[in-house]
């Protein structure tokens, strides 16, 4: 298995994401009578969790670029 398939298949986005889609597609495409409310209650929370998910993971790789650039600027300077 690829590593970039294994990361995806780990990712709680990902699944999150499929989650909603399978949602979406039972009450929209079988005409499952689900509450309006409740439908967009689940669908706002569900883009809320990968859109707060998706900003920890960018502000993490900031973090670690910076880290990064920091212990090889010190490495150099001690060279």
């Amino acid at each position: 298995m690829s590593a970039f398939l294994k990361q995806k298949l780990t990712s709680r986005k990902f699944w999150v994401a499929v989650a909603s889609a399978a949602f979406i597609i039972l009450s929209e495409g079988l005409g499952l009578n689900v509450d309006s409310d409740l439908y967009w209650k689940v669908v706002t929370l569900a883009l809320g969790y990968i859109f707060g998910e998706t900003a920890v993971d960018i502000a993490r790789a900031k973090a670690d670029a910076t880290t990064t650039k920091a212990t090889t600027d010190t490495q150099t300077a001690q060279q």
